[in-house]
């Protein structure tokens, strides 16, 4: 895998190297004052796009491949669905499917099972997703044959357009549905990401340009799909793996939890945001098993960065796996966090959009799970786990435990 590789040539080349990606010149880059530049300093004049990866269809107007001007409309347009007070206003939705995530654990206990965290975990994702993007209620796990589900699993396969027409579907219902109620006082305040885009398409939006289309809309919902079902559940997966694997730490998290939500009080947004070792326990799984285990930008035009020339067309790439895993700068993180060594969601302007999400979305699971159960490895626990060659960052092998 790209981890692999990375990690060989940090060891051997040190915190700058070159190579050939076919006939593309990429530059790796792992000295923290580069990776500011690259990243904050000079993001809008040099590089501001990712690499680009050829037509895509519709997919080409995603946030996460557009470019330049484009893609600030789109961040500028998307950027307020993912504020703290919208997500809090979300976080009830999340919240009952930390409770059905808890009825399928225990459901599996009582067989007297051991857990494929993948299946368990990445139910709760998409139920999450589905939840939080359309208000639907899937329930993905006991429901297998659902669209949704069916879609969602193959959605590297290109299944997209199921979500095209999804999207129009259900915007079109929630319109209808302006016949019958006011739009504005319904729907305006209806809480979830399609209703959210939807509301760009006001007569204001249309008048200023700044609207999403529905190929737009439709587009972002693949990606947060994408992200918010393989990403999330992923890293969920190892979180369990290291609590079941350092009994230790899971103990203290479950003092914390008991401490702040005594006798399983119900979790709310604002006690989750204020546990300090639920953040920590978070933060290292994600600096162990950075799912994007590399950053990409494209330089826009020749330029020098501390004596050092970068022409025009130049990939420039930030190994995430091997920075993270360097104990030099493991040490030098113990103080304070390093934004530019730590960057499990990346950095700069085009850091992960959904990143606030997704750490809820990981929290509220893990509390929701250590307030009902403590996790232990088996026999078929793979310890430690082997990472698989795919682009992200993931286990070979699914993590059971029980």
């Amino acid at each position: 895998g790209t981890w692999k590789f990375d990690e060989y040539c940090y060891k051997k080349y040190g915190k700058i190297w070159g190579l050939y990606d076919g006939q593309q010149p990429v530059l790796a880059i792992t000295d923290p004052e580069i990776i500011k530049i690259v990243l904050v300093k000079e993001c809008y004049s040099i590089f501001t796009n990712h690499r680009s990866f050829g037509p895509v269809g519709f997919m080409k107007k995603a946030i996460s491949v557009s470019e330049d001007e484009e893609w600030k409309r789109l961040r500028t347009l998307l950027s307020p669905t993912f504020t703290s007070g919208k997500l809090k206003e979300m976080f009830p939705i999340i919240g009952q499917y930390g409770d059905t995530l808890v009825k399928n654990l225990r459901r599996e206990e009582e067989k007297g099972k051991h857990v494929n965290m993948k299946d368990i975990l990445g139910a709760y994702s998409m139920d999450v997703i589905t939840g939080t993007s359309f208000g639907v209620n899937v329930d993905s796990l006991n429901n297998p044959q659902d669209p949704f589900v069916q879609n969602t699993k193959k959605i590297l396969k290109q299944s997209v357009n199921f979500f095209k027409k999804f999207v129009t579907s259900v915007k079109k219902n929630r319109l209808d549905s302006n016949q019958k109620v006011n739009f504005d006082a319904a729907f305006m305040t209806r809480v979830d990401f399609l209703q959210l885009m939807m509301n760009t398409q006001n007569s204001k939006g249309k008048e200023s340009q700044k609207a999403l289309s529905d190929l737009e809309m439709a587009a972002q919902t693949v990606i947060f799909i994408f992200a918010g079902y393989e990403a999330t559940s992923t890293s969920i997966s190892f979180i369990m793996y290291e609590l079941a694997t350092h009994p230790d730490v899971q103990k203290k998290l479950q003092d914390e939890i008991d401490r702040v939500l005594p006798n399983k009080a119900p979790v709310t947004y604002d006690a989750l945001m204020g546990m300090e070792y639920l953040d920590m326990v978070v933060n290292e799984t994600l600096r162990l098993y950075p799912i994007a285990n590399r950053l990409e930008r494209v330089s826009k035009k020749d330029v020098e960065i501390n004596g050092m020339f970068i022409p025009k067309g130049t990939i420039v790439m930030i190994p995430i796996y091997p920075l993270h895993r360097d104990p030099e700068f493991s040490k030098k993180n113990k103080g304070s966090i390093d934004p530019y060594i730590y960057m499990p969601f990346g950095n700069g302007p085009r850091n992960c959009l959904g990143m606030r999400f997704a750490l809820i979305s990981m929290k509220l699971a893990v509390i929701s799970v250590l307030q009902n159960f403590t996790l232990h490895p088996c026999e078929e626990t793979q310890i430690p786990p082997k990472l698989s060659r795919q682009p992200i960052l993931q286990p070979e092998k699914p993590i059971i435990l029980k």
